[in-house]
């Protein structure tokens, strides 16, 4: 009897907050000692985007950011801090939305979010306040360097992504998302296999890289959980290799593209 897929998501523990410049790779292989897991080919790390942004010290004090006049406009249309505005701009290529409160834009990295992903929670100890933490500089670079570390750590490189959460514009709640990609194709691409009835599959092509990031979401949560990183163990990976920007839909092939301006003046 066939044996049914299984997988299973394990959140890792004992990582500890960490500092810049810690050694990520051999935090996580100590991590996964006190798991009792081996590591083996298929493998997957999911490994939240704060914790990758802390080690590189992606942390920006608020106090040594002046403010230029269009983020001052768009911190008066948005009651913002025109401080972290201006940071939000400075890491985003367009204003997607403005309304109310809420500031979305398309990130340098090509996706859109809100607030450019910048974030002031659970920074750590002497990091609340005024601190606030950006996006990792090169995600899918972070990955990279990340799975070769851990293959010269353990024997085995396992696949890697780095997530982040977002909302949806059609659905309520956010869900965790791939940013970074390492050791798999992020996107699996059906088109010329057949279904149950031997039809021709035509556009399916399978966000693997958001599947896994959404799956590991439900282990290491977006609070107070403590678990930056899950192990997966037993999902398919197609062969090859890939980048989270791979997943990334082109503006020209983006349907909701859309670019507010604040105003006459705010190029």
């Amino acid at each position: 009897m066939t044996q049914p897929p299984t997988l299973i998501l394990t959140g890792l523990p004992g990582i500890p907050n960490v500092q810049p410049g810690d050694d990520l790779a051999t935090l996580i292989a100590a991590s996964l000692t006190r798991a009792d897991i081996t590591l083996v080919p298929g493998d997957v790390l999911v490994v939240t985007s704060k914790l990758v942004s802390k080690v590189e010290n992606r942390f920006v004090n608020l106090h040594t950011v002046t403010p230029s006049p269009r983020a001052q406009r768009v911190a008066a249309l948005t009651r913002k801090d025109p401080r972290l505005v201006e940071l939000v701009l400075a890491e985003s290529t367009e204003i997607a939305r403005l309304r109310g409160e809420v500031l979305i834009v398309r990130h340098r990295l090509g996706f859109t979010l809100a607030n450019a992903g910048i974030d002031h929670s659970n920074l750590g100890r002497g990091k609340s306040g005024e601190w606030v933490l950006l996006l990792p500089e090169d995600p899918d670079r972070s990955a990279r360097e990340l799975r070769a570390d851990l293959g010269t750590q353990t024997g085995v490189e396992p696949g890697i992504v780095i997530s982040d959460s977002h909302g949806r514009p059609f659905r309520m709640g956010t869900i965790n998302f791939a940013i970074g990609l390492a050791g798999f194709p992020a996107i699996w691409d059906q088109r010329g296999d057949v279904d149950l009835f031997g039809r021709t599959l035509e556009v399916t092509q399978t966000g693997l890289g958001d599947e896994l990031a959404a799956a590991a979401g439900l282990v290491s949560g977006q609070a107070a959980q403590g678990l930056p990183v899950v192990h997966i163990r037993g999902a398919y990976l197609p062969a090859g290799d890939g980048q989270a920007a791979d997943l990334v839909r082109p503006v020209d092939l983006d349907l909701y593209h859309h670019v507010q301006e604040v105003d006459s003046q705010s190029s």
